[in-house]
């Protein structure tokens, strides 16, 4: 068993076929997903799609590249859509240099209200960083120090520091499918470091398939390839690392229930 800890089925690239993509990723072993909110506006799209599959589950919140269109929502807001049964995280929120170094300041201060809402909820924070890796970790260390927040470094590709600083303030760090790119020898050497009980596995699906399937549309099914590599990366069986980034998922989403 395999859990998708971040994925994108809102996304028009799944629309005519979200029912059979949702199948075969079952048939792969990969029996949970969780759908990741860009927009808190469009939030009622991937909560719906939530609802519709018994093993999808969601998050809310605003992506960094959306920050400076969602100034206007709150921690308050974020907080009362977290109840609804299928949200089972907040995010992806964070800072991204790479695209649009421009938005740094509405990035920081959607980043802080959507840390805010994971301190009240107790719900992990889904944080995208690009380019941002001093940053990210000053932010951290700082809200950390006023209260402790769960949290995942999503898709991770920073560097070994930030790595470092997110588990030490009690993190999780998550790989996609670049951990499987010929290039990537840097993040495998990061990978092998993190401890196994802080071990996430996603697609961010429907970008970065991983090998043998990059370049092409990647979705949940995937995300047993990028299983397969960390499996070797930490020395040990794809069965174990199914079993051991399984139980960190279920213990880091603690709201998502079995199904």
């Amino acid at each position: 068993m395999l859990i998708d800890s971040h994925c994108h089925l809102d996304f028009p690239d799944f629309e005519a076929e979200r029912d059979d993509l949702v199948a075969r990723a079952k048939e792969a072993g990969v029996a949970q997903m969780v759908t990741i909110s860009t927009r808190v506006k469009k939030f009622n799209q991937v909560v719906e799609i939530a609802e519709k599959y018994e093993n999808v589950f969601c998050s809310v919140g605003t992506h960094p590249g959306n920050a400076d269109e969602e100034l206007d929502i709150g921690t308050d807001d974020l907080v009362r859509l977290t109840e609804h049964p299928k949200v089972v995280a907040i995010g992806e929120a964070g800072l991204d240099y790479h695209y649009q170094p421009e938005k740094a300041e509405a990035q920081k201060t959607g980043l802080r209200r959507h840390i805010a809402a994971a301190r009240q909820t107790g719900l992990p924070l889904v944080i995208h960083s690009r380019d941002a890796d001093d940053d990210m970790a000053a932010i951290l260390q700082q809200e950390t120090g006023e209260g402790a927040f769960p949290f995942i470094l999503h898709c991770f590709s920073s560097g070994a520091d930030l790595a470092k600083t997110g588990v030490e303030l009690g993190g999780y760090v998550s790989f996609s499918g670049i951990l499987t790119f010929k290039k990537s020898d840097d993040l495998r050497a990061i990978a092998a470091d993190v401890p196994m009980d802080r071990l996430l596995v996603e697609t961010d699906a429907p970008y970065l398939a991983p090998t043998p399937y990059r370049g092409k549309r990647n979705e949940p099914s995937y995300v047993v390839n990028t299983a397969r590599v960390l499996a070797e990366v930490k020395g040990v069986s794809e069965a174990e690392i199914a079993d051991i980034t399984t139980e960190n998922a279920f213990r880091c989403f603690s709201k998502m229930t079995r199904v």
